[in-house]
């Protein structure tokens, strides 16, 4: 998974007690960091030309660590429920944060019962978890919820978390008799944790939902979001995502929330495989 190309340049002071990094990009990002060693701590060679000291990889193990972006497996749970709760309701104080993260363990384990024929699935961002996890136990046919049967000890984190469904929700029914719409996936629950924000996890997750929905055999995927968060807005105009003029007085269907959010309905048709 290709990341941020990044130069890193070394310089010291005359006293040799400050070390200074310069991080780089093409982007505009710039960022400087700094500290104080002793100078035996420094680097310095024998004889022999070898360096005693450790090397920058070692100082700065992950300036940008990896990101694995998977389905949630059964050991993510109390971590999905974790950043969800962290995420929309960060006021929530003990024991009430408690409970509301049991409430959603239960929840995501029970998996919530969706009508016979359509899909759910939640999607995690890992951060510091191998690309390639080679130790996984379980049954691949094994789910409970939305969470796969497999479990793996080689894991990182989990930064970040995605819901997408063919349940059709918060879509417009279609019809007389109000039929439920297919070919459409639904995304959801979309958060990643305060501390890992602005590293690309949630474009990653949106990337990997809409290649769900088309495993799924879907044509569209949409989502709706709040209009007084604008920053979520251009993450998903970026991504392809279109505003949806919803007709005057028209009663489409939109997550229950607090009377005081107001949402926009955006979507995005997508290519077939």
């Amino acid at each position: 998974m290709a990341g941020v190309q990044l130069g890193l340049s070394a310089t010291t002071t005359k006293n040799n007690h400050l070390l200074k990094f310069s991080l780089s990009s093409s982007k505009p990002f710039r960022n400087t960091v700094e500290f104080s060693r002793s100078t035996s701590f420094l680097c310095s060679f024998n004889k022999s030309g070898i360096c005693r000291a450790s090397q920058t990889v070692e100082l700065f193990p992950s300036v940008i660590p990896d990101i694995v972006v998977r389905e949630a497996r059964i050991e993510d749970c109390w971590e999905v429920a974790e950043t969800h709760c962290s995420s929309f309701f960060p006021d929530y104080t003990f024991p009430l944060d408690l409970a509301l993260r049991f409430d959603r363990v239960v929840g995501l384990l029970s998996g919530f019962t969706i009508p016979n024929g359509c899909k759910r699935t939640c999607l995690v961002g890992v951060v510091g978890g191998p690309a390639d996890d080679k130790f996984l136990f379980g049954n691949e046919d094994f789910r409970v919820g939305s969470f796969d049967g497999k479990f793996s000890f080689n894991r990182g984190y989990v930064a970040g978390i995605l819901t997408v469904d063919t349940v059709a929700d918060f879509l417009p029914r279609k019809g007389p008799l109000r039929q439920r719409r297919t070919g459409i996936a639904y995304i959801s629950n979309v958060a990643v944790r305060e501390s890992d924000r602005r590293k690309g996890i949630a474009k990653r997750l949106v990337m990997k939902a809409e290649a769900q929905a088309r495993s799924w055999g879907c044509r569209a995927i949409a989502l709706h979001v709040d209009i007084k968060n604008p920053a979520a807005t251009r993450l998903y105009q970026n991504q392809g995502f279109k505003c949806i003029n919803v007709p005057e007085k028209a009663n489409w269907p939109q997550p229950r929330t607090s009377p005081d959010i107001h949402f926009n309905f955006m979507m995005k048709l997508l290519p077939s495989s």
